[in-house]
């Protein structure tokens, strides 16, 4: 456990904000003409979202870039940002239906919550984020590194808010190496099995918490799952379970101060139309804090949707079902 990770190549943010043309792909005028067409057809026809086949809109035209994004999401940087949608001009409907059809062509979305939403609205709700049963994404507060559910989180901005909200994301294993570089001695602790809060995630008369592990490099496969909130909010409210020890607390401040620090994070600064795709088993992701407009409708605004790829050799099974066969308390 105490020694780096080469491969999937960690890379800094300080490198790549200058080298926007390695995570940054726009669209030409041709290729959202494509996803457009398909997208109004999907709606055209009527049926929910989650009714539509891959097989039923093969995005002609699309494949080159197709390839490239997956490529680069699996064996680049774990990451990239396609810009050009115009949301505001096909109306949210269309949007929707445009981002769902590109979902479907990277990986076969998946439940986010209890509810079996398959496409989530991320916007501030009012809910107060003081709460530990209330998920982060429906208030403004500040979201720090971590990671989700699924082989790959996708991302698109409909809406921006008026100041703040900056998506942050970073190398998963960037950070593993430097926590291996600094404190060896705690490196062996993220393979440990965390009790990590539910958040009322696994139902209301379902388990508390789940144990699950920081990192696993099974197989000499690196993969990083990162909630320290989670695992700290278990400790708060089930003690006598999840308290942790001081080498504990010492790795949880580690890992949440990292990524922070001047070079490691590359910061994306989401424009309306904006669709990023991360993978979960090395890249953190984060967001700052903001204001928001008056207008109802023009409220930040973005939609998540959670895709799995059973030919990602990092994927976790585990993560793909759920996190109720690790659930305790």
């Amino acid at each position: 456990m105490t020694s780096m990770v080469e491969s999937p190549t960690p890379w800094r943010g300080e490198t790549l904000q200058a080298q926007s043309e390695e995570w940054l792909y726009q669209l030409s005028g041709a290729e959202i003409a494509t996803i457009v067409t398909a997208a109004q057809s999907a709606v055209e026809r009527g049926c929910p979202l989650s009714e539509l086949a891959r097989e039923d809109y093969p995005m002609t035209g699309l494949e080159a870039a197709l390839t490239d994004w997956r490529d680069r999401i699996d064996h680049g940087h774990g990451m990239v940002l396609i810009r050009g949608l115009p949301v505001r001009s096909i109306g949210r409907e269309v949007a929707a239906a445009a981002y769902w059809l590109i979902g479907l062509q990277l990986g076969q979305p998946t439940a986010q919550n209890p509810l079996g939403e398959l496409l989530v609205d991320i916007r501030d709700t009012g809910a107060p984020p003081s709460d530990h049963n209330v998920r982060l994404y429906k208030t403004r507060a500040e979201l720090a590194f971590h990671t989700d559910g699924a082989d790959i989180i996708g991302l698109l901005c409909l809406r921006g808010a008026k100041a703040g909200g900056v998506s942050r994301i970073c190398s998963s294993v960037e950070v593993y190496n430097q926590v291996v570089a600094r404190r060896p001695e705690l490196a062996p602790l993220m393979e440990q099995q965390f009790y990590h809060h539910a958040h009322g995630q696994l139902g209301p008369d379902g388990p508390k918490t789940f144990r699950y592990p920081i990192v696993s490099r099974e197989g000499g496969i690196f993969r990083m799952m990162l909630l320290t909130w989670y695992i700290r909010n278990a400790a708060e409210d089930f003690p006598e379970i999840a308290a942790l020890s001081d080498e504990e607390e010492s790795l949880l401040d580690l890992l949440e101060w990292l990524p922070l620090e001047p070079g490691i994070a590359l910061d994306m600064n989401f424009q309306e139309g904006d669709m990023q795709f991360l993978k979960n088993s090395v890249v953190l992701h984060a967001r700052t804090d903001y204001e928001d407009w008056d207008s109802a409708e023009e409220k930040r605004h973005l939609l998540r949707l959670w895709l799995n790829v059973p030919e990602f050799a990092d994927g976790d099974d585990r993560l793909r079902h759920g996190f109720a066969q690790e659930a305790d308390a």
